[in-house]
């Protein structure tokens, strides 16, 4: 997203420090200056504020991410010097938080307030903002449910599908990555959160041993350990193959390339990239039936779904894949030409610079 952002415009980021994260997790080609902000959800938001304030005349546009306190602060401000600006909404942040009820994790327990704060400051977001971006129709309708009057729908930041792209050497990426040369392999990249279902994954894979299948769980993202201890209760870690996230534009799409079947198991998902960096590298997909996945992941045109939550449904997924390999290229090489016309990362950039023109000229013609 920021390295998309510094090619095409002189990119300020004001990022929130979270403890044992980083703002930009990788170097970027472009040029952009990066601002640590306080790690308080309120400090950060009055960082925003504070900032806005002192140095918004030197701004043509503001984009924020999601429709939080920062955005709050973003959104005052901007209405305040008459900048103009846009909510970037890539998750339904209330129904991932909703997640947490049945599916509780060490710290990201449920509570209500909590809950309820979410919401009113997306109702307050939706007074105070004029512009909303959100990357899937399911999104587009969460932020008119509370109140957004502009909506367009853009997927930033889109795939690059000069990177993400098929190869029929499956077996030279798996030597090379030192990934199993036998089997079948399962790539499941989502992070370990409660909407994420990693639990379902888990006992899917389970039950494709119980059947008498030859398969492994690939996964590379953050929160990893947490998997790993949960495969071994389960009784699968030895079947697991789990690391740190990956550089995404060097080291991600061999890891597709090098799978047979890539997994989306959410309760609740904005768009879900992962699949779609499948497809663009003619990999099989199989994605829980939920929020923008619908868009993407259609029976029987580009790839199997399957009700949330359902692990053994999942694994009736994964087996259809394994058992009919010339319809699993079909269906992927069909999704990766939906990922070019609708979600190729150069179209996406732009048609966001020709948004900001376009606000941005609005602004200046102002009378």
């Amino acid at each position: 997203m920021v390295d998309g952002l510094a090619e095409h415009f002189e990119l300020t980021v004001l990022g929130r420090n979270i403890e044992g994260g980083v703002i930009v997790s990788q170097s970027l080609s472009g040029t952009a200056k990066v601002i640590r902000g306080p790690g308080s959800r309120v400090a950060f938001a009055a960082c925003v504020l504070r900032y806005l304030l002192s140095h918004g005349s030197s701004m043509d546009f503001v984009l924020v991410q999601g429709y939080g306190l920062a955005a709050l602060a973003a959104n005052l401000v901007c209405r305040l010097k008459c900048l103009p600006s846009a909510m970037l909404v890539c998750s339904p942040v209330e129904l991932y938080y909703r997640c947490r009820q049945k599916n509780p994790q060490p710290g990201k327990e449920f509570r209500t307030y909590e809950l309820f704060t979410l919401v009113i400051l997306a109702r307050l977001n939706a007074i105070l903002g004029n512009l909303y971006v959100t990357l899937s129709e399911h999104l587009s309708a969460l932020v008119r449910s509370h109140g957004a009057r502009q909506v367009v729908l853009l997927p930033l930041y889109g795939v690059d599908t000069g990177v993400f792209a098929p190869s029929i050497h499956r077996s030279v990426f798996r030597s090379r990555l030192g990934l199993p040369a036998e089997g079948s392999i399962i790539f499941f990249s989502s992070r370990t959160a409660p909407e994420k279902d990693s639990h379902s994954v888990l006992l899917s894979l389970a039950a494709l041993r119980r059947r008498g299948y030859d398969v492994w769980l690939l996964h590379r993202s953050g929160g990893f350990e947490s998997l790993l201890d949960m495969a071994g209760s389960l009784n699968v870690a030895d079947r697991v193959l789990a690391s740190d996230a990956v550089d995404p534009r060097e080291d991600l799409a061999d890891l597709y390339r090098a799978s047979d079947v890539c997994v989306q198991a959410s309760h609740a998902e904005g768009l879900g990239f992962s699949v779609l960096e499948a497809m663009a590298c003619g990999v099989p997909v199989v994605a829980s039936a939920v929020g923008g996945l619908l868009e993407t992941v259609m029976e029987p045109e580009t790839g199997w779904r399957f009700a949330p939550g359902d692990a053994l449904a999942l694994a009736d997924k994964i087996e259809d894949v394994i058992k009919h390999p010339r319809e699993a290229s079909e269906r992927a090489l069909r999704g990766r030409e939906m990922v070019i016309q609708r979600y190729d990362q150069a179209m996406v950039f732009r048609r966001f610079s020709e948004l900001v023109e376009r606000e941005t000229s609005a602004i200046r013609t102002k009378p």
